[in-house]
């Protein structure tokens, strides 16, 4: 197997053992701000996570929609860690996307043992959460390559080949 495709097998089964990711965002005055959320993900491209509208990530995205997220297992021995970084555009889910991202929400949610969410629960104004979903543009994983860190870009869905990134 060459070596993206084994990177990006190893990116994905990151992001499939993980149930939650580190959102960083930042405030209109660049002022930053990382949360863990639980997500689900479609097809390695598209994530979603439910949050309050006045939560402080919520209210980052509101103004700049640009974030960066981190999926990693935390429970590895010092030296053997490994992680997914994405850049993403971030936003509300639409009226139109609300079917199929509750969807693929609710289809993790179920097989982690949690709650099948309806759309009163995320729609305003009787929901007190709403579905955010952020759409990755690049992906990249450190190279692992005996070099000083640095981050490769690793193809995990439909996207242009990998490339190396800094």
């Amino acid at each position: 197997m060459a070596a993206d495709e084994t990177r990006a097998q190893q990116a994905r089964q990151i992001v499939d053992a993980n149930q939650y990711m580190v959102l960083g965002t930042a405030a209109a005055s660049g002022q930053p701000w990382a949360s863990p959320v639980w997500f689900a993900h479609a097809d390695y491209h598209e994530y979603v996570w439910i949050s309050s509208p006045e939560a402080r990530h919520s209210r980052n995205i509101a103004e700049r929609p640009q974030v960066g997220i981190v999926i990693f297992d935390s429970r590895v021995p010092v030296g053997a860690g490994q992680g997914v970084y994405l850049s993403c555009e971030a936003t509300l889910a639409s009226d139109g996307d609300l079917d199929r991202l509750l969807e693929v929400f609710n289809r993790r949610s179920v097989a982690a043992g949690g709650a099948v969410l309806a759309q009163s629960d995320v729609d305003a104004p009787s929901g007190k959460f709403r579905l955010y979903r952020a759409v990755a543009s690049k992906a990249s994983m450190l190279a692992k390559d005996g070099e000083a860190d640095h981050r490769v870009r690793v193809q995990l869905a439909d996207e242009s080949p990998a490339e190396d990134q800094s």
